[in-house]
């Protein structure tokens, strides 16, 4: 099923058109991730959607508390309690819940998590060619600091080093190497 792209909004004039079309290329991935979820995704999230709201635990709570009164009263007034005291089939009751209230939310986490991962790599790279394109303006600015006869032609370090690109595997190595360490330090306090 194939959809259009949605329509750009008004543009505010105070918003580069950059900027509208950032947010209207993440508006159309959203819009596809949402088309991309199967029925009973889409109902599971609806689900976790009301089991996080104060409603759902005041209803338990109440629930609950008029199950309680119920088979405590009825004892009292002589009539057999459905349920008599500690409540075994309301702690299976509750425990069913529990069990399915944890599956339904940690199905959305799961969902969320991979957006939040797709969200993380397209960051990092855009960070990533940001870098380039910034030490590619730092090494043309340099050049053109020294074809230029009426600027004095010096030797910048700062400015040579930010011409070499980053190394993103060393970084990753460095970063690995010092969370390695860490876990050492942790685990012989």
């Amino acid at each position: 099923m194939t959809t259009s792209p949605p329509a750009p909004p008004a543009t505010d004039s105070a918003v580069p058109a950059t900027v509208n079309q950032n947010i209207l290329t993440l508006e159309a991935y959203y819009a596809r991730q949402e088309q991309r979820m199967r029925p009973a995704q889409r109902l599971l999230e609806r689900l976790s959607g009301a089991l996080g709201r104060p409603w759902f635990l005041g209803a338990i709570l109440v629930f609950v508390s008029c199950w309680i009164a119920w088979n405590v009263f009825c004892g009292r007034l002589g009539i057999q309690p459905f349920d008599p005291t500690p409540f075994p089939a309301l702690e299976g009751i509750v425990s069913l819940i529990a069990l399915l209230v944890t599956t339904i939310l940690l199905t959305g986490q799961n969902r969320l998590a991979q957006l939040e991962r797709r969200r993380e790599q397209l960051e990092l790279q855009v960070n990533i060619l940001t870098e380039q394109k910034t030490t590619k303006l730092v090494t043309l600015l340099e050049e053109l600091r020294h074809d230029l006869p009426m600027v004095r032609d010096r030797h910048d370090p700062d400015a040579a080093s930010l011409q070499q690109p980053t190394d993103a595997t060393s970084i990753l190595s460095a970063l690995e190497q010092r969370q390695r360490g860490e876990s050492a330090d942790n685990g012989s306090r």
